[in-house]
């Protein structure tokens, strides 16, 4: 099966599509830009690069080849494993291997792969139906005669801003200094002008003891309520504490069978191990991973004995305890 259209496929909405066991094509954007030397405007674009390091399954294509032939998970993982390996091949023999739309592969002297992609085709979903133009420059259009108006424009405001600034310090100090001989007594008759800082004397009427006894007193029958109400919430809550009793922790363990980043892929995987006759569950992992259990074991015992069953379909099995 010829994997291309399904990676071009990919590449539109993924910015990272990983051939498991050859490499990863990567979508780098990069905005719209002019071309001055050729007068060429070019829309916002993601350009794909190559990176032979991002080799491992995260389950992307595999799960999408599963989901359009209708294969289940392990038949459509040896089938992406036999593209690469015919890939492979054509390079080592020194061909050329041609992604069509995506780019080209060949191999150098010390053998490694070099790709040189395609640019004919926009993997930018959000460039769509734009393409490059070729717009001459206006003729009889004075430029300098423009930037020179220009700067004058910039010279004035300039000189409006430093206005501005100088009457919003002015007009508040001026404000203040009006306003504060107004608000002292400096100007009243009664008090002595020869202090700017006159010290009015001001008398206090004492309250009546009584009075203030009454006010600082609290009734008995309030005090006698509160202190009962605190016992009787107190003790409540203590026969509360004692008569609960901590019920025993169970302990079970899954059989984890594949850990994807989209939850699609999970769903795919878990698909298959329902057809072979597994009670599947998707768990929610740490990182944003979701988890395929294949099943749920009461003892290790039993969960060791069904992960030796899928090791051999599914390489990398291994078994999570929960309480």
């Amino acid at each position: 099966m010829d994997l291309v259209p399904v990676i071009r496929e990919l590449l539109f909405s993924h910015d990272c599509v990983i051939l498991p066991g050859f490499g990863g094509f990567i979508g780098n954007y990069a905005p719209a830009h002019c071309d001055k030397t050729t007068n060429t405007f070019h829309p916002p674009a993601k350009l794909i690069s190559f990176n032979r390091n991002l080799s491992h399954n995260d389950g992307l294509v595999t799960g999408t080849v599963s989901a359009k032939t209708g294969l289940g998970y392990s038949d459509a993982r040896n089938l992406v494993g036999e593209f690469v390996d015919e890939v492979k091949k054509k390079l080592e023999k020194g061909e050329k291997v041609v992604f069509e739309q995506i780019g080209s592969f060949t191999t150098n002297s010390e053998g490694n792969y070099v790709f040189e992609p395609d640019r004919e085709l926009n993997f930018n979903l959000q460039a769509y139906g734009l393409a490059s133009f070729t717009f001459a420059p206006l003729a009889g259009i004075s430029q300098s005669g423009k930037i020179k108006s220009d700067e004058a424009d910039v010279i004035k405001i300039r000189r409006l801003r430093k206005y501005l600034w100088r009457a919003a310090v002015i007009i508040p100090l001026a404000g203040a200094l009006v306003a504060i001989p107004l608000t002292t007594d400096i100007f009243r008759t009664g008090t002595q002008n020869t202090s700017l800082y006159p010290v009015t004397a001001v008398t206090e009427t004492a309250k009546p003891k009584s009075e203030t006894a009454n006010e600082n007193k609290i009734p008995e029958a309030a005090l006698n309520t509160g202190t009962s109400d605190v016992n009787r919430i107190t003790d409540a809550g203590r026969l509360h504490a004692t008569d609960e009793t901590p019920s025993p922790a169970t302990e079970c363990y899954y059989v984890i069978a594949g850990s994807f980043r989209l939850r699609e892929n999970a769903d795919v995987l878990a698909g298959a191990l329902k057809v072979e006759g597994f009670d599947p569950v998707v768990i929610d992992g740490p990182n944003g991973f979701f988890r395929v259990s294949a099943k749920r074991c009461s003892s290790l015992d039993e969960a060791v004995k069904v992960k030796n069953t899928l090791t051999a379909r599914y390489p990398g099995t291994w078994v999570k305890k929960t309480i």
